[in-house]
């Protein structure tokens, strides 16, 4: 933001004037979310994804309230530049504006030290283009970063670069495009056992033994849906456990986190249809609506971002519906009805 200030004086003049150009745009002429208007943002409606953009636009305003202390405690970064304290010089939109400019030039690097995994790439938005399962990649080579890519170019072909292992939420937030083919995008919920539930101490010690914690965090992956319900059902089994003469015997055993039982296992089923119906209802659009927007050559730049991100959501809360709904259906007929506890685990 100083530098800017500096105008043509600045070295860095021309790569500013180019980033006020790009906006944060990614390759489908969209900026991130971060600079959306609260009109635009009902575009995600339903979406957790809107809570995403709301911390991260918290966490950016606690930044900028923390300017000033920077200023005045690392003074000499700033000595260069005869200019007010940072609050006073540049105004809250102008700082985010800025943020959202450096954040669409990181790039997550593989194969090197935590303390090197994130690296700027200045030009990276507006030459590149990101896809999630290409295999040209930027990689760390000493200090710099380098473009390996995997084919002959000729002048003028768009390169495609491997914008690593994130979810569509992730690279819509950082650089304003949804990936419909990205093998990485992913859904999660959050399982939390009840802490006024008298065996809590006890479930979560044989969740721990079972490496998992009290709140857990399951990742649901487009394609393996099925596979990540199975995961999560004795987890919640254990959560709706209620009696503590089935605690103990949990608690001595070396198997499983929890056995099955039919009333459990029609509240634990009960409970997932629940939820999953539940997070299908909050978007106000079906998936045939989602597809006619789609369809429709009309529809704005950052409407048709928006809507794509939300028909994979939720494809991938259907496809775990369907599932729980099939594991339902093979329940035998006589299967009493669900004995779910006070107590139950909570979902979000």
């Amino acid at each position: 933001m100083y530098e800017k200030k500096r105008g043509k004086d600045s070295f860095w003049y021309p790569f500013i004037r180019e980033l006020d150009r790009q906006r944060g745009r990614g390759q489908l002429a969209v900026e991130s979310p971060l600079l959306w208007s609260k009109k635009e943002l009902e575009y995600l409606e339903g979406s957790p994804m809107k809570e995403v953009v709301s911390a991260r636009l918290e966490g950016i305003r606690r930044e900028y309230n923390e300017l000033d202390t920077v200023w005045f405690m690392a003074g000499s970064l700033f000595q260069q530049y005869p200019f007010d304290i940072p609050t006073e010089a540049f105004t809250f939109d102008i700082f985010k504006q800025a943020f959202v400019a450096v954040q669409s030039c990181v790039v997550h690097l593989q194969n090197v030290p935590l303390a090197r995994r994130f690296a700027l790439v200045p030009l990276g938005p507006p030459l590149l283009a990101y896809k999630s399962t290409c295999k040209a990649m930027l990689k760390s080579n000493g200090d710099a970063v380098q473009l390996q890519v995997d084919r002959p170019y000729k002048v003028g072909d768009a390169i495609v670069v491997w914008c690593g292992p994130q979810a569509n939420a992730r690279l819509l937030l950082n650089y304003g495009f949804v990936d419909e083919d990205n093998p990485y995008d992913r859904l999660s919920v959050e399982v939390s056992l009840n802490t006024s539930d008298p065996l809590y101490q006890a479930k979560r010690l044989v969740a721990q033994r079972n490496n998992l914690l009290a709140i857990q965090a399951f990742q649901i992956y487009r394609g393996k849906e099925r596979e990540t319900v199975l995961n999560m059902l004795p987890y919640l089994r254990l959560g709706h456990v209620t009696e503590d003469e089935d605690m103990q015997s949990i608690l001595s055993s070396e198997g499983p986190v929890c056995g099955v039982s039919p009333c459990r296992e029609r509240a634990v089923l009960d409970q997932l249809e629940s939820y999953f119906t539940t997070c299908i209802a909050k978007y106000p659009t079906s998936l045939s609506d989602d597809l006619k927007m789609l369809e429709d050559s009309s529809t704005p730049p950052k409407r048709r971002v928006a809507t794509q991100l939300l028909k994979l959501e939720k494809e991938i809360l259907h496809n775990c519906l369907a599932v729980v709904r099939e594991l339902l259906d093979q329940l035998p007929s006589s299967t009493p009805v669900p004995c779910s506890g006070p107590y139950v685990p909570t979902l979000r």
